[in-house]
């Protein structure tokens, strides 16, 4: 009799996040340029209550591997948020996409900008074709079972907002355009206003006042505004300095 090595885990048999595509060259860049803000404004204003930024991972125009069996399945959300985990692949290193088998953590909100060719699947309209990998909706609702599932279609400015509720979506009734998230402290609406210089209806988060929060650069406009009106108070006129 002898002993053999102990098995090893599962995921170690299966690819990692460096053996697999990070872009597909049958689907090269970004769609539009409203598919580079929107994402953009979405992580600059994401801010979940009770987790450091280092427990924050966002994905934007990534690949989400989310079959081991199928190792080379993947999605393409325009936008989604992990909580809970790391920042960093293996803390140490940037993604090249978000590998499910080794993270362990799906994310908590997905968010998919509405193209007219990709409307159907997006919506769950669309059925699994024999052989093919599951749609997109089956994916996120039964695969990863991602809590929100947000639909933006900036063309018609309509919002749409899916909860997993006993293991299926059901669509949230939204009598004003805000979803909130009790878990994360943190509300996602539309708001009328200027990004980059663009004027028009945007996805952003709210905390729990209400209140839309601030990016970065908000941030610092207020903090010199806070300065400056300081300044006026000693009576130093702060244009002067």
């Amino acid at each position: 009799m002898y002993q053999t090595d102990p098995p090893r885990p599962a995921k170690e048999f299966f690819p990692t996040m460096y053996d697999l595509p990070s872009e597909d060259p049958k689907e090269p860049g970004l769609p539009d340029q409203f598919h580079m803000w929107q994402p953009r404004l979405l992580e600059d204003t994401f801010s979940p209550t009770g987790y450091r930024g280092d427990e924050i991972f966002i994905g934007s125009d990534l690949n989400l591997y989310y079959d081991p069996h199928h190792p080379l399945w993947y999605k393409h959300p325009d936008w989604f948020a992990v909580v809970g985990g790391s920042r960093l692949y293996e803390q140490k290193d940037l993604r090249l996409s978000y590998v499910i088998w080794q993270e362990g953590i799906a994310p908590f909100v997905v968010v998919e900008l509405l193209s007219p060719g990709t409307e159907k699947e997006d919506l769950g309209q669309t059925l699994r074709e024999v052989n093919q990998p599951p749609t997109k909706w089956e994916v996120y609702e039964r695969v990863l079972r991602v809590p929100y599932y947000i639909v933006f279609d900036r063309y018609s400015d309509k919002l749409q907002a899916f909860q997993l509720v006993a293991d299926r979506y059901s669509e949230i009734d939204l009598n004003i355009p805000r979803i909130w998230m009790p878990s994360l402290q943190l509300g996602l609406g539309l708001w009328q206003g200027s990004y980059q210089g663009i004027e028009r209806l945007w996805l952003r988060w709210y905390d729990a006042d209400g209140n839309w929060i601030p990016t970065p650069v908000e941030q610092e406009s207020q903090r010199a505004e806070r300065l400056a009106a300081k300044l006026r108070e000693f009576g130093i006129d702060p244009n002067q300095i």
